[in-house]
């Protein structure tokens, strides 16, 4: 009989530790995530780090000047292309201070604080397809990361990301950007002028090997990315162009 409870008792107990849920501990929340899909199944990469919480597809986002923080007016485009994707979707927002004033400082600012926050998010998601957008001093941010920012008024010359990293960035739509240039093969939209603070030959050139990833959208007469007079054109691209561009997004990705 003695035996016999010996056995029962083993028996309850590797039953009830059988049942009970493995304990897993809750991700770092991202202070600038806005929005979450449903994560991935979990699995390990080629090295063997795990990518249980990565989405298939990340979004960060750059908000125009005078924004406040978070994607701003670029969210419906966001908005859009998480509802639409048929894969699991996550989306952050640069921290950075958006500002007129000191436009210099501001936009290297978040020329850095991208940098940091791409190579984090590549760092802990290797596989995952990453996608930027960005709007007026946003778009300046976003092209800066990866073809090199800085230059005349804009202050030193600063180097674009790493190439193992902006090799991540599956896709790149930019509205209204500041250093628009004409004539590149990622333009979109109708302007026949450079903006306000055009980006240098070599700047271009390294951009030039994104082409192919990039929609960056420039209207006559915008004041900023065309050198024109008209703040509403300048604020209204998604008005004209948000579905066009979530086409090229969503093609990027693969749906």
């Amino acid at each position: 009989m003695r035996i016999s409870w010996m056995f029962l008792s083993s028996f309850l107990l590797a039953a009830c530790a059988a049942s009970t849920p493995a304990a897993t501990s809750a991700d770092d929340a991202d202070t600038v995530t806005t929005d979450t899909a449903t994560s991935e199944t979990a699995g390990t990469d080629a090295s063997g780090q795990d990518t249980s919480a990565c989405a298939a597809v990340h979004i960060i986002t750059a908000r125009a000047s005078a924004e406040a923080a978070g994607e701003g007016r670029t969210k419906a485009l966001i908005d859009q292309i998480v509802s639409t994707s048929t894969q699991t979707v996550t989306r952050a927002a640069v921290v950075y201070p958006a500002t007129l004033t000191n436009y210099a400082g501001s936009s290297a600012a978040g020329v850095t604080a991208l940098k940091t926050q791409l190579t984090a998010q590549v760092q802990s998601c290797p596989t995952q397809k990453i996608v930027l957008a960005g709007y007026s001093q946003g778009a300046h941010v976003i092209l800066d990361v990866l073809g090199g920012g800085g230059g005349s008024t804009l202050g030193a010359l600063t180097d674009p990301i790493d190439a193992s990293i902006a090799s991540h960035v599956v896709v790149a739509v930019s509205f209204g950007d500041p250093r628009h240039v004409i004539n590149q093969s990622f333009d979109q939209g109708t302007s026949q002028h450079n903006g306000m603070f055009p980006r240098t030959d070599a700047q271009l050139q390294v951009l030039g090997g994104y082409a192919a990833r990039i929609q960056a959208y420039c209207d006559t007469d915008d004041k900023y990315c065309d050198s024109g007079t008209s703040i509403s054109i300048h604020t209204s691209y998604l008005s004209r162009y948000q579905d066009a561009a979530a086409a090229f997004v969503l093609g990027k990705i693969g749906g």
